[in-house]
Order: C-alpha cells, then sequence, then structure tokens
C-alpha cells in the first residue's frame, strides 16, 4: 500500500523563531491555529491574513510590532491551513469571522486590540470595526476598500466589475475548487504570481504556501467569496476609529481610486499610496510595517 505523503508543518515552526508559538483556540464554535508572539500583558494587536495566505503572511510585520512593544496574535482565519474548516457556506459569513476575531480577543484577556486586515481580512476588519466599534482601537488596512465604497464601484464601475470577475467565479458550484485544486494546485500558485510582483514570492515561500492549502483543501477559501455574498452590510458606514490605509498601487484586482473613497468613511483616516508596489503592499514596501508602528504608537493606547 503506498504511504501517503506527509504535508509539511505550516505553525509558528516555520520562522523557527525564539518567542514565537502556535496554539489551538476553541473558539465561536471553531478551533482556530493562533500563532503569537510578545508579552501578553502588552497592547494587543491583531493581525487578519486574506486569500488566499494564512498567518504566514505576517512574518514580516510580528517581530517590528513585539520589539515596538505589542502583544501580537495571527489566526489562521476558518477555513485555512490548521484551523477547523467547516463544510457549510453559511459559516463563512462575514458574522461569523467577525465573532472569531472578537472571540480570540476576549481569550487574550482583552476587551479591545489593535486590528490590521489585508485583502479579505481587510473586509473582516473594517467589518469588526464598524459592527464591533468598542473592541477596535485603531484600524490597519492593506489593500482591500471600504465596504460600501467597494459595494458602490461593483455596481456603478464597469471597469471595477471586470477586475471583481473572480467573486462571480467563486459563486458556480464545484467547478472553482477543481479548477484552483487540479495540478497540484498551479491556478493557486499562479494566482500568488499575477497578483504580485516578480521576485515577490520565491519557490521556497510558494512551497509553504501550497502545503498550507492542502491542510483544508481549497474549498473553504472559495466558500469565503460565497459567504461574502451571503453577509449582511454593516449598520453604520462612517469609522471612528484612527485608520490607516496602506495601498499598492499596482493592484491587479481593485483599483487605486477606491483608497481615498475608503478615507472619506472614516472619521480619522490617513492614506499611504505606494507606486510600483503590487496588492502585496506589505512583502514588498518594508516601510509599510514602520507606518503601521507608527499609526499603533501615535494613537493607540
Amino acid at each position: 500500500m503506498a504511504t501517503k505523503a506527509r504535508i509539511p508543518d505550516t505553525d509558528a515552526t516555520l520562522r523557527g523563531s525564539v518567542g514565537l508559538e502556535s496554539s489551538y483556540r476553541e473558539l465561536n464554535d471553531v478551533q482556530l491555529h493562533v500563532v503569537a508572539a510578545g508579552d501578553p500583558d502588552d497592547p494587543l494587536v491583531v493581525l487578519l491574513h486574506g486569500h488566499p495566505d494564512f498567518w504566514y503572511g505576517w512574518r514580516d510585520q510580528i517581530g517590528p510590532l513585539v520589539d515596538a512593544g505589542y502583544r501580537v496574535v495571527v489566526p489562521d482565519q476558518r477555513g485555512c491551513n490548521l484551523s477547523d474548516a467547516p463544510d457549510d457556506i453559511d459559516a463563512y459569513r462575514l458574522s461569523n469571522l467577525t465573532a472569531d476575531v472578537r472571540a480570540l480577543i476576549h481569550d487574550e484577556g482583552q476587551e479591545s486590540a489593535h486590528v490590521v486586515g489585508h485583502d479579505f481580512g481587510g473586509f473582516v476588519a473594517w467589518h469588526l470595526a464598524l459592527g464591533s466599534p468598542s473592541m477596535v482601537d485603531t484600524l490597519g488596512i492593506l489593500n482591500v476598500p471600504h465596504p460600501t465604497v467597494y459595494g458602490k464601484a461593483l455596481r456603478s464601475s464597469p471597469r471595477q466589475m471586470l477586475r471583481s470577475w473572480y467573486v462571480w467565479f467563486y459563486q458556480v458550484p464545484r467547478l472553482p475548487e477543481w479548477l484552483l485544486g487540479r495540478n497540484d494546485m498551479a491556478n493557486m500558485v499562479q494566482s500568488l504570481e499575477y497578483t504580485s510582483h516578480e521576485g515577490t514570492f520565491d519557490d521556497e515561500t510558494i512551497e509553504r504556501y501550497r502545503a498550507a492549502w492542502q491542510h483544508t483543501g481549497v474549498e473553504p477559501r472559495v466558500n469565503w467569496y460565497r459567504g461574502f455574498r451571503r453577509s449582511d452590510s454593516p449598520q453604520r458606514t462612517t469609522v471612528t476609529q484612527p485608520t490607516l490605509i496602506c495601498w499598492g498601487e499596482d493592484d491587479v484586482a481593485l483599483s487605486p481610486s477606491m483608497a481615498q473613497q475608503s478615507v472619506d468613511y472614516c472619521d480619522d483616516g490617513q492614506l499611504r499610496m505606494y507606486p510600483d508596489a503590487s496588492h502585496w503592499v506589505h512583502h514588498e514596501r518594508p516601510a509599510v510595517t514602520d507606518e503601521l508602528v507608527r499609526h499603533l504608537t501615535e494613537n493607540g493606547r
């Protein structure tokens, strides 16, 4: 009998850093894998990855935030890497994804946190700040628009509709999973390379991502977008917390015009645009990490 190939570890040992640890938390009826670092008594920062990412996407930000005096926790969001992957599409509604983050903050013994999100994790961060404002001290957003701005663009901008083709494609039953999972997830790899600048993801990093996708398969990640389409809009539109938006202008999926429009929905918003940077701006521009640390330090508790 053939022996099934072992999937490489994709927990905190990927970094091999002293003080970086993995745990499994029973939160909101799912088990989430969480990577954490820093003194538990320090102010809390929660970093939220997007698609097709996992906790490892924040590897370059964890250390500088800890050095700046923060406790940093980075969950694999439900359906990703080592976290549970419910079968029901409704499990991936934004109401459940934000509930996971609220439960994680409370599990850390805190009533609030600084929250930073990239890509789909940015949508979770926006919704958390709008739906549970008392739980978000400051908000950091990387290359994803305010939900109201995005909704308007999908209704009125043919260019953005075209750029967001994948959102509609992911609503098709079974076909996206088959296409993304075939040939050892070659199309998932291509999505990383297509949305980034050359050299952003080297061969070793891509293999780590491929291993993370193998743990749960691609269906739960597609279900994020199906759940997104079933999610309710936030009851309010104005973000009251200090907000920093960092945006790589070469994003192939999201128009940079939505960045400034998103700031207009923030009472205290700042925008940093990065020419010649892609959707993966925090991988390609070290200045983004510096801006995040400065944002938290100047506006946090």
